[in-house]
C-alpha cells in the first residue's frame, strides 16, 4: 500500500489590502500608508497579493469604501482565494458586518492588525494582560457579529430572546474580565514604580523613535547586550533597561516600545504604564531612519505621541541612524531638482533644529563613537547638576 504524506506546515494566508484616499492626503501619502499596512501583514505572518485604493471625501457609513470598488474586491478574493481582507482604517462594528456579509472572507482592520501583532510578541506578564485588556476593549462593541447564526431566527414569538440574553452574558463576561485585567495592571504598576524608584539614583536615558527605526540595535551597540532586534515591525514590545557606563559615569537606557501612525486608541490607553520609561526619563534618544523616504512624517508622529504623553518637552538628542542604506533618489523634494545629500541634510534645518544632533550607522558602526561621546557628555552634564560632589568623575 502507498504511504500518503501530508503537508502540516501552517499555510501562509493570503492578503487583499484596501485604503481610502481623501483629499488631504496624496497620492504618495497613501502609497506609503499602504506599503506599511502590506509589512504589519508580512509582521503578522501573511502574504500581501494585491491593494485596492479609493478616492472618496470621507469612507463610506456602511462598507468603508464604494459599492462598485468592494464589487471589484469580491471578485478578486473569489477569483484568487484570497483569506483575508485588510483595510488600512478602523471599522466600525457596522461596517465591518455589512463587508464580511458581502466578502465572505476574514476581514481586519488596521487595529485589529497591530493587536494581533501586540498579542504575537507579548512576552512579560505586563504585556501580555496590556495586550489583552486592550483586545477585549475593542471586542467589546463588536460582539454582535459573533452571533450572525441567530440571524435564521428573524420573526416569532420568543425567537429574539436567546440571542440577546447570549450577548449580554458575554458583555457581561467581558467586563468582568477587563475590570480584572485593570486591578491586575494596577498590581504591575505598583511592582514597577518600586523598581523604578530603586533606580532613581542614576541618570536615565530612553530610545524613542518609530517602529523598525535601529532602537534595539543601538540598544545592543550601547549596552552590549543582546535585546531581540529585527527587521519586523513591533519586534521590541516589553521594555528593556540596561545599566550602561561610558568612561567613567553610570546611566541606564531603555529600549522602549516603536510609535507607528494610527496606533490605536486603546493600545495608547493600555501601554501607558509602559510609556512610564518615557516620561519619567532624564534624556530622551529620538532615533530617527533616515533612509525612510517620509522619515519626517515619522519624526512628526513620534512628536505628537511624545506630546500625549506628556513627554515632548525633555532633554533630546536626535540619532539620524541607517545612514548606510541612505538612498538621494528616494529624498527629491521636486523631479526637476537635485536630489538632497546625506550632508545636504546634515547642514539643513533638521540638524539644526534637533540639535544635538547625530548620523550614523549601528549596523554598520559608522560615527558610534562620536554617538558615545554625545551621549555621554549629555549624562554627564545631568550627572554634574545632580551630583555635584560624586568621586566618579574626579
Amino acid at each position: 500500500m502507498k504511504q500518503k504524506f501530508y503537508d502540516t506546515a501552517v499555510k501562509q494566508e493570503r492578503a487583499v489590502l484596501v485604503g481610502v484616499m481623501t483629499p488631504h492626503e496624496t497620492e504618495e501619502q497613501e502609497k506609503e500608508y499602504l506599503e506599511e499596512l502590506e509589512f504589519l501583514v508580512a509582521t503578522a505572518g501573511g502574504q500581501t497579493v494585491k491593494s485596492f485604493t479609493q478616492k472618496l471625501q470621507r469612507p463610506d457609513r456602511a462598507t468603508f469604501v464604494g459599492s462598485g470598488k468592494l464589487e471589484d474586491i469580491k471578485a478578486f478574493v473569489t477569483e484568487e482565494e484570497i483569506d483575508i481582507v485588510v483595510f488600512d482604517d478602523e471599522l466600525s462594528p457596522s461596517q465591518l458586518r455589512n463587508i464580511e456579509r458581502e466578502l465572505q472572507v476574514k476581514i481586519l482592520d488596521r487595529n485589529n492588525l497591530i493587536l494581533d501583532i501586540f498579542a504575537n510578541r507579548a512576552q512579560t506578564a505586563q504585556a501580555k494582560t496590556q495586550v489583552e485588556l486592550a483586545q477585549l476593549q475593542y471586542l467589546l462593541p463588536r460582539l454582535t457579529r459573533l452571533w450572525t447564526h441567530l440571524e435564521r431566527q428573524k420573526g416569532g414569538i420568543g425567537m429574539r430572546g436567546p440571542g440577546e440574553s447570549q450577548i449580554e452574558t458575554d458583555r457581561r463576561l467581558i467586563l468582568n474580565k477587563i475590570s480584572l485585567l485593570k486591578e491586575r495592571l494596577k498590581q504591575i504598576d505598583k511592582q514597577n514604580e518600586t523598581q523604578r524608584k530603586n533606580r532613581n539614583q542614576m541618570v536615565r536615558a530612553a530610545l524613542v523613535g518609530y517602529t523598525n527605526v535601529g532602537k534595539s540595535t543601538i540598544m545592543n551597540m550601547i549596552s552590549k547586550s543582546e535585546v531581540f532586534a529585527e527587521n519586523k515591525l513591533f519586534a521590541t514590545l516589553d521594555t528593556t533597561v540596561r545599566k550602561v557606563v561610558i568612561e567613567n559615569v553610570p546611566f541606564l537606557l531603555s529600549d522602549t516600545v516603536g510609535f507607528i501612525r494610527k496606533l490605536p486608541h486603546h493600545l495608547v490607553e493600555c501601554f501607558k504604564s509602559t510609556l512610564d520609561e518615557v516620561r519619567e526619563a532624564d534624556i530622551l534618544v529620538h532615533v530617527v531612519d533616515i533612509s525612510h523616504p517620509n522619515f519626517e512624517d515619522q519624526i512628526r508622529t513620534v512628536n505628537e505621541t511624545l506630546k500625549d504623553i506628556g513627554a515632548i518637552d525633555k532633554r533630546m538628542i536626535t540619532v539620524f541612524n541607517k545612514i548606510d542604506a541612505f538612498k538621494p533618489e528616494e529624498h527629491q523634494v521636486e523631479p526637476q531638482t537635485e536630489p538632497l545629500t546625506l550632508d545636504d541634510f546634515k547642514h539643513s534645518w533638521m540638524a539644526k533644529n534637533n540639535s544635538p544632533a547625530i548620523f550614523i550607522s549601528a549596523t554598520k558602526k559608522e560615527n558610534v563613537d562620536e554617538f558615545r561621546e554625545l551621549l555621554y557628555n549629555e549624562v554627564k552634564a545631568i550627572h554634574v547638576e545632580r551630583y555635584p560632589y560624586d568621586q566618579l568623575l574626579y
